[in-house]
């Protein structure tokens, strides 16, 4: 039925003007959000080292720390009663590792923990070396390729 008798119809037309609207929104967005790697890299050039390799390795006590809480000094097994107990045996082992005298220089300490040992026991560590007198620490890890 045509209600209209005097118009015709009129044919249905696409309005894309709230579509370019859309378009142009998400290319702002995406340009906003995307990262040029251009500008994130760092063209540099490290310096070499032509030094000689040291003649002699300063002494080292290995502290290492498991998972479950266990301490290694050197690989002997040490009881954890409290950090001034680590700290003695940090310097007994120092003491072992120079052939029993007393160290004329300062030890590195070198933590080896394990990536589930808790944070208080690599703490526990730490100050222990402080206690003991230790100043230089460095952590073991292992690179990525052995995953």
């Amino acid at each position: 039925m045509n209600f209209r008798k005097g118009k015709g119809r009129e044919d249905p037309e696409i309005n894309l003007i709230p579509f370019i609207d859309v378009l142009l929104v998400i290319l702002i967005f995406l340009m906003v959000t995307t990262t040029y790697s251009k500008f994130t890299e760092l063209q540099i050039t490290l310096p070499t080292a032509e030094a000689d390799k040291a003649m002699q390795r300063p002494l080292e006590v290995n502290v290492t720390v498991d998972a479950k809480g266990a301490y290694t000094v050197n690989n002997a097994p040490v009881s954890f009663r409290d950090v001034g107990g680590l700290a003695d045996a940090l310097q007994t082992a120092a003491k072992q590792a120079n052939n029993g005298q007393a160290p004329t220089t300062t030890p590195v300490v070198i933590v080896n923990a394990d990536q589930f040992a808790m944070h208080q026991m690599v703490i526990n560590v730490l100050e222990a070396a402080r206690l003991a007198g230790y100043e230089k620490l460095t952590f073991a890890a292992q690179t990525g390729a052995n995953k």
